[in-house]
């Protein structure tokens, strides 16, 4: 039987859910939680997690420079780590729900002499700032198990992302067996201390009909974490959806 329970009564924290006692999803994380977690990041977090990331992301951004020149929204820029990597030609937005790790990319963009970001904002995946058909391609590196409402956060990358273009995600995909799988469930109710979901099925970021998935590779290490890129339908344009 399936069941949902707080992580502990007297406090807020994330909904489990179980599956005849056995974790299987990580509900909402609050906002303020997830703030809280990524204010204790950002002094640390180009040498601890951003280190473990740095395949993925240099993976995204050497495709991305690949393509011809376009406008690219970075959703979750953090302490904007790849910044410094993309081509020059291409224009960078960022955005970050952490004020904290904005300050660390907006010191990181003027130390570095980079010209091609023409914003770095403060602001909710969730409810994205931008007019639809906005961007040629959107890119979510290690946002989806944080936000809390993944599917409502992939819906709104979708609809900035102009017809014909892309949409691009590295992310943790948890495992149901194996040590792995252990470790991810007993995590789980600590994912408003450390920020993220350690359990998070691949379904959730499958909910668009506008987007097919073009490509899925495992990227170091370990194979920890999934590359997935996705093409938006140019039907799109026809049928442009309003934010919600």
């Amino acid at each position: 039987m399936r069941t949902m329970e707080r992580t502990e009564a007297d406090r807020r924290g994330p909904i489990l859910h179980r599956d005849g006692g056995r974790i299987v999803s990580i509900g909402h994380i609050d906002e303020s939680d997830v703030k809280d977690a990524y204010r204790r990041w950002a002094p640390i977090y180009d040498h601890t997690f951003g280190m473990v990331a740095a395949q993925g992301r240099r993976h995204v951004v050497q495709h991305i420079n690949q393509l011809p020149k376009g406008r690219v929204l970075e959703v979750g820029v953090g302490t904007g780590l790849s910044l410094p990597d993309y081509d020059p030609r291409h224009e960078i937005v960022g955005i970050d729900l952490s004020p904290e790790m904005l300050e660390k990319a907006r010191e990181r963009i003027t130390e570095e002499g980079i010209t091609n970001v023409t914003g770095l904002h403060e602001m909710d995946a969730g409810n994205l700032e931008f007019a639809t058909h906005s961007f040629d391609i959107v890119v979510a590196m290690f946002v989806m198990t944080v936000v809390p409402d993944p599917e409502k956060v992939m819906r709104e990358l979708a609809r900035v992302t102009k017809p014909g273009g892309q949409v691009m995600l590295v992310n943790h995909f948890s495992q149901e067996e194996g040590l792995r799988g252990w470790v991810e469930r007993r995590m789980a109710p600590f994912a408003d201390k450390i920020g993220w979901r350690s359990v998070f099925d691949v379904d959730r970021v499958m909910v668009c009909e506008d987007l097919s998935l073009a490509e899925r590779v495992s990227v170091r290490p370990f194979g920890l974490f999934t590359m997935m890129r996705f093409a938006k339908s140019m039907s799109a344009a026809e049928h442009p959806v309003a934010a919600e």
